[in-house]
């Protein structure tokens, strides 16, 4: 399975804090919104509780320094959000790889059966 997503929101502005209290941004919001919309409008089936390879390809918008790690927390949660897996726990080979800029950026993800 090769999935298009939009350019991922960093963990720095994934996450926002009201007091003691956590809550996904409104950029956050906005990234798992789109990412549901692409699964249902792609048609991508769910792996279920299948434990998976997840290899993720970020395409920056630019040739801007960035730490590459920032990007995954947002794919991964999004992904389980959508409904192509389970949960996140079920990722038993996971693989990030800096991939050229493209304009607006975008991450590919490869999903496949662990093992197979």
């Amino acid at each position: 399975m090769i999935l298009e997503l939009p350019y991922p929101p960093s963990v720095n502005t994934y996450w926002r804090a009201n007091g003691k209290r956590r809550f996904i941004s409104k950029e956050g919001v906005a990234f798992k919104n789109a990412v549901m919309a692409y699964c249902i409008d792609q048609h991508i089936k769910s792996w279920d509780d299948k434990r998976l390879n997840v290899f993720v390809y970020i395409h920056p918008r630019s040739k801007r320094r960035f730490d590459l790690d920032n990007c995954l927390k947002a794919i991964l949660d999004a992904l389980m959000a959508a409904h192509v897996y389970d949960d996140d726990s079920q990722i038993d080979m996971l693989s990030i790889t800096r991939a050229k800029p493209r304009p607006g950026g975008c991450a590919m993800v490869v999903i496949s059966e662990y093992g197979k």
